[in-house]
């Protein structure tokens, strides 16, 4: 049987996801530098998918629907850190990592109180990161270490998981 255009979109979602953040770690760590990338767009973006996956997870979706997300939150992660460290600041950068788990046990009665609202903001979220990125990008007027190409693809993985959910709706 011969896979059909939705499997297709969600198989290559699921393959530039894999790799979305590559090229812009591949830059930073080339150039030893994060110019031009936002540490806030990058938190909030952060923040954004760990709770669209933990909505996800609570509610018992299936794998397949949400499998990107732990990929790129890894990926986030690790760039996270590197842009902690060229910035300066990598005191901070042990300190999210020491306080992070501290602080999403103390929060997760909390948002699961307020799970709806807090999915329906991802989105919210997510667009404000972009837009905390071109602002950075505005103030610097040096796109420095951005990768067009990481740009590139996750506008493909956004317009690939909209036309999915068109599908499938």
């Amino acid at each position: 049987m011969a896979p059909t255009l939705l499997e297709l979109a969600h198989w290559s979602t699921w393959a530039v996801c894999a790799v979305l953040k590559l090229p812009q770690l591949a830059a930073v760590l080339a150039a030893g530098s994060a110019r031009g990338v936002s540490l806030g767009s990058l938190l909030l973006e952060l923040a954004g998918f760990l709770v669209f996956l933990r909505y996800q997870i609570y509610y018992g979706y299936p794998l397949q629907t949400y499998l990107e997300y732990p990929i790129i939150i890894a990926q986030d992660a690790v760039l996270l850190l590197f842009v902690l460290r060229f910035n300066g600041n990598m005191k901070r950068a042990l300190l999210y990592a020491v306080m992070y788990p501290l602080k999403s046990a103390q929060w997760q009665g909390f948002i699961l109180s307020f799970y709806m609202l807090f999915q329906n903001l991802c989105t919210l979220i997510s667009a404000a990161s972009k837009l905390a990125q071109l602002r950075c990008l505005w103030q610097t007027k040096d796109s420095g270490q951005v990768s067009a190409l990481t740009w590139s693809m996750s506008a493909y993985t956004c317009a690939s998981k909209l036309w999915a959910a068109w599908r499938e709706a």
